[in-house]
């Protein structure tokens, strides 16, 4: 049974530049999705424990705590239940943050983006570098003892010493997970129609990646996914549940879950939501061979990569005869590594996995 939960907070209060996420500056129709939110929850959910909650966005943080709070109570929680809140460091008081912790969110995950204010300002982030240092402040004061920061790599104007000396800021900052997405410039953002100058190419990101990876290793920090780096205990279950290829639930607008081996998406305005919020717009049931690559792709996110032992009990073949030749392949280019128990991508290979991972499929 599924034990996860995504939920989706469609709100913000202005757009970043390089964002193509579902988010809309709408707080009029906050009241009404909530309700709709509240519908779909008590339609669909099986009263399972949960291992983990997630509120991603958007902007969760323009919830107020009793509104999380009204969310939460529909859940199975347990005193080991993951509770994770996307928040934006631009209105994080004490007193907000310590009333998020009372209520029994466990986990925070900041945007940070960059430590540079003219960068900042560039990309269109509503905080500036001071408020950053000062959210993770109060976040720690207010009883936070697992707080994750996000960066983006390639943003216009930005060195690899600047990308490095932000990542040695936040780990001096002492939290406990970090995350990094090369910029990406997707169709519908602000960036892909009004493109900004000195843009880091390909070649470029992929030095900072590796740089970076290199410096968080040395400093203490489990680089266990692509894009993730955690102190020991401190990986987001979350996430591994997704890398694992386990089920499911996504509830809100564009949210998406893994039920009964059907993959689906809800609808992505929140107009459509409102109207029906059980109506999804795409549905897939999963073969066993979309399982295996799922399983396949998945696994190879993870640094520690696939469980091949794992992989042929649950889907009956032999994986190292089944893919000899993508293997063999990729092991001689030094792209691929064998581990004690299956395979994983080397550094190198990370670069492009893109390309790896699409010989495994079908």
């Amino acid at each position: 049974m599924p034990k996860s939960v995504y939920i989706h907070i469609p709100f913000c209060r202005s757009k970043c530049h390089y964002c193509s996420f579902v988010s809309y500056p709408k707080l009029e129709l906050k009241k009404g999705y909530l309700k709709a939110l509240e519908q779909e929850i008590n339609s669909v959910y099986g009263a399972e424990p949960l291992k983990t909650l997630y509120f991603g966005g958007g902007t969760p943080s323009l919830l107020e705590p009793e509104e999380f709070y009204n969310i939460i109570k529909h859940f199975n929680i347990t005193n080991s239940t993951e509770i994770t809140a996307e928040l934006n460091p631009d209105d994080l008081s004490f007193t907000y943050l310590r009333s998020l912790y009372d209520i029994g969110i466990n986990r925070i995950s900041l945007g940070v983006q960059s430590f540079d204010d003219d960068i900042l300002k560039q990309i269109n982030r509503r905080h500036d570098s001071k408020q950053v240092l000062k959210s993770v402040e109060n976040a720690k004061n207010a009883g936070f003892k697992n707080i994750s920061l996000d960066f983006i790599y390639g943003l216009p104007n930005q060195t690899s010493d600047m990308f490095l000396n932000d990542l040695k800021k936040a780990v001096n900052l002492e939290v406990q997970h970090i995350s990094l997405y090369g910029l990406s410039i997707e169709k519908g953002c602000y960036f892909d129609k009004n493109r900004p100058e000195n843009l880091a190419d390909e070649d470029e990101q992929a030095d900072m990646y590796l740089e970076a990876v290199k410096l968080l290793s040395a400093l203490g920090f489990n680089h266990y996914e692509i894009s993730n780096f955690a102190k020991d205990g401190f990986e987001s279950k979350h996430n591994l549940n997704y890398w694992n290829n386990e089920e499911y639930y996504g509830f809100g607008v564009s949210a998406h879950g893994y039920l009964n081996g059907t993959r689906y998406g809800n609808k992505i305005t929140i107009e459509d939501y409102l109207k029906n919020p059980l109506e999804h717009s795409e549905e897939r049931f999963e073969t066993e061979q979309d399982k295996l690559e799922e399983e396949i792709f998945l696994g190879f996110r993870k640094m520690s990569g696939i469980n091949v032992g794992q992989i042929n009990s649950k889907y009956g073949i032999d994986f190292e005869e089944k893919y000899l030749k993508i293997l063999k392949k990729y092991e001689g280019l030094k792209l691929l590594e064998k581990t004690q128990y299956g395979y994983k991508l080397t550094p190198n290979g990370v670069l492009v996995s893109n390309t790896i991972l699409a010989e495994f499929l079908e």
